[in-house]
């Protein structure tokens, strides 16, 4: 089992002690992985859409020709499969990421890695945790905006405003960590360059 990573908090009198030590990411540049891997996330269920709405025509809807011959997918489809998948994407994506590496694409641009506070990397079980967790404040928003303006665009805009809620939380934590980390055990770092690998450096290194 690795040893848990030192982590800086504070401000060390050795500056050269606080290059080499992982510190707890800021709220700024997770919010800028976050964006990243968004518009990552975005393509791929844009393209698990687009095979499943492919199969789901082909095998429960009527041929046409004519523009007044298409037709919607049985709302059973599109809420026990379609909806389904995408969570599974967006927990698979992160689930692999995390357990294999620690960090995401986004993540590995900014130098993020997200650990367990004992310095081990994410289980599945903690992994799917993480998400759910993630999710809490802005489905609670998310129902209470439309509770208030019963429309779908106060509903999305007021889980946006929940997830960014995550993160804002740091900056009453103490030791800088966002809710869904106090939640799970979890920390996001940012690691010094002297001890980032990349991903695939770090699942050679796994499957040694």
């Amino acid at each position: 089992m690795p040893n848990p990573p030192a982590i800086s908090s504070g401000a060390p009198s050795d500056p050269q002690t606080t290059q080499d030590t992982p510190k707890i990411a800021g709220v700024a540049v997770r919010l800028a992985a976050m964006l990243y891997d968004g518009m990552l996330i975005l393509a791929l269920l844009f393209f698990v859409s687009l095979v499943l709405i492919a199969i789901g025509t082909n095998l429960l809807l009527p041929v046409g020709t004519q523009p007044q011959d298409a037709q919607v997918l049985p709302a059973w489809y599109q809420n026990l499969v379609l909806t389904p998948s995408f969570v599974l994407t967006l927990i698979g994506f992160y689930g692999i990421f995390w357990r294999l590496a620690g960090q995401t694409l986004g993540m590995q641009s900014w130098r993020l890695k997200t650990v367990q506070r004992d310095g081990t990397l994410l289980t599945w079980r903690r992994s799917v945790q993480r998400i759910l967790a993630a999710c809490v404040l802005p489905a609670l928003c998310g129902m209470a905006g439309f509770a208030i303006y019963h429309d779908r665009v106060a509903l999305l805009f007021s889980a946006f405003l929940g997830m960014l809620g995550n993160y804002l939380f740091a900056y009453i934590n103490k030791q800088g960590m966002a809710l869904h980390d106090v939640l799970t055990d979890t920390v996001t770092l940012k690691m010094p360059k002297i001890q980032h690998e990349g991903i695939f450096a770090a699942w050679r290194k796994k499957n040694r």
